[in-house]
């Protein structure tokens, strides 16, 4: 049996998709597949072509349904143990994910500070131009304020899908806190691991973050509330978190463990 399956929606990111595959290339750890799911977008064989170690199924959509039902549509081909999401934007660095699998020894579900990281693109590459350090403490009344969880590169017992079901694409752009809240509140154990090894990309001047239109997500995060008897929340993206009165003495102290280094790769070189 797979150990850790790594499920990743993408559309159209031909060039950022193939810097997540070289950062998984670089795994320390290496008994993972890898499960991309096109939501319909152009093919991305010829990216998949570049990487022959990496064990990598590509799902190709017939219609696109947005990112959670991409999502979904994974879990039934998953072979591992553990999963572990990554959106097709974000990074993790080399020795992420057997960090992760040793932290996850005694819990249902281990997840890490990040670094959100601010960019530049050139020749095909991203370019880190600022770096911020996501890091808070791990608080149930916390996180019903604020999504102080970041899915992309935490890792979770697959048998957690049997008990509570798929991703609910309800909460559309609140999918990974309504999931977090769902766990939590089921009983799973928790654990976060003060250690910054996964990469946020946020491009503040520009880019297609979905965090980036806030105005759009309003109505899911209303569906979002309503689902867990939240109350009222404002809409922040992580970066306007990082400013938040009510949170800014819920930081903690946290490993900065990535070079600074871009991930280049094989696919600007074609």
């Amino acid at each position: 049996m797979t150990t850790i399956s790594v499920i990743t929606p993408t559309y159209n990111r031909p060039q950022t998709i193939a810097e997540l595959l070289e950062a998984l290339s670089r795994q320390t750890f290496t008994d993972f597949e890898i499960l991309i799911v096109n939501d319909a977008g152009k093919r991305i064989d010829d990216v998949v072509a570049l990487y022959p170690s990496l064990r990598i199924q590509v799902i190709d959509l017939p219609v696109n349904s947005y990112h959670v039902w991409a999502r979904n549509a994974a879990l039934p081909h998953v072979k591992g143990q553990w999963i572990m999401p990554i959106d097709d934007d974000d990074l993790i660095v080399p020795d992420h994910m057997k960090t992760m699998l040793d932290e996850a020894r005694n819990a249902d579900l281990v997840y890490g500070d990040v670094e959100i990281f601010d960019y530049t693109t050139k020749a095909g590459t991203r370019l880190p131009t600022a770096r911020f350090l996501f890091a808070y403490e791990h608080d149930l009344e916390l996180l019903r304020r604020f999504n102080t969880y970041v899915a992309s590169g935490s890792l979770y017992r697959r048998d957690l899908h049997d008990a509570l079901g798929p991703f609910d694409p309800e909460m559309r752009n609140y999918w990974d806190w309504d999931w977090i809240l769902r766990v939590v509140e089921a009983g799973y154990r928790v654990k976060k691991v003060p250690r910054a090894g996964t990469l946020y990309a946020f491009a503040s001047a520009g880019g297609d973050n979905q965090s980036n239109k806030q105005d759009a997500m309003r109505p899911y995060l209303d569906k979002l509330s309503e689902k867990h008897g939240l109350g009222y929340l404002p809409t922040k993206n992580f970066f306007l978190m990082l400013e938040e009165e009510a949170i800014r003495s819920r930081r903690t102290a946290s490993s900065i463990v990535w070079d600074g280094q871009p991930f280049a790769s094989r696919y600007r070189l074609k």
